[in-house]
């Protein structure tokens, strides 16, 4: 490699403040829709992020808390009366509708449970509801993950479509003549990634807390049937 070369990485950079901002001012208003629309999926991307760490922030610390009560030995009495407190927590909502289920079987029957399967797809009906809820605006991180770049990569293409339009009325062709056009084009390939790989990474951790959780219900809800059976059941054969 030539001295000359080497020297002129070793020479400060010369000042192009602004020059990122004037390529967005100059670009195509296809460029433009593009880098909208990367934007709009960005924003809404991260506002899902937020919400959907806090909340399972929120729900994971409620669980671990009821479950702790739960597997103390605390009577369900006196858990759903003080289920208040666990009130962000899927399984404590699981257990008001097993709960529920448990007094209106009690009641029509004088004090006996009818049927342990009626109980089991109350468990499980309520489960899939909780699952619904956690699967709420996932599938947008899916979307801005997987068409972002895609869309990006369109913006790119016909940027460079328009550069080459424009080199051939340029009365001088070179390098020079091309190159604002093509990083112009190249700006929407980075905002597509930029806007997809934290709706991959964060799609995909969500996902693992997502199936955790389920995990948690479905455990939860064969102890409350157990449970009910040894104290309900078993105890009055």
């Amino acid at each position: 490699m030539p001295v000359s070369l080497w020297l002129s990485f070793l020479q400060p950079a010369p000042n192009h403040s602004g020059t990122l901002v004037d390529l967005l001012l100059r670009a195509s208003p296809i460029a433009k829709a593009v880098l909208i629309i990367l934007l709009l999926f960005s924003i809404y991307s991260w506002a899902i992020i937020l919400t959907k760490w806090l909340w399972f922030k929120r729900a994971e610390s409620a669980t671990a808390k009821f479950l702790k009560r739960f597997h103390g030995g605390a009577k369900i009495t006196e858990l759903y009366s003080n289920i208040e407190s666990f009130e962000q927590s899927p399984a404590a909502r699981v257990f008001i509708a097993g709960y529920e289920e448990i007094t209106n079987q009690i009641d029509e029957t004088g004090g006996q449970m009818r049927s342990l399967d009626a109980l089991a797809r109350e468990l499980q009906s309520a489960t899939i509801a909780e699952v619904t809820n956690m699967e709420r605006s996932l599938t947008w991180l899916a979307t801005t993950a997987n068409a972002s770049p895609f869309i990006g990569l369109f913006g790119t293409v016909v940027g460079i479509i328009i550069a080459f339009q424009g080199l051939t009325a340029a009365t001088v062709s070179s390098i020079q003549a091309v190159a604002p056009g093509i990083a112009e084009a190249l700006i929407a390939t980075a905002a597509g990634i930029a806007a997809a790989v934290p709706a991959a990474i964060f799609y995909n951790h969500f996902l693992n807390r997502l199936k955790a959780m389920t995990s948690t219900l479905d455990r939860f809800s064969l102890e409350l049937i157990n449970l009910i059976e040894r104290r309900y059941i078993k105890a009055k054969v």
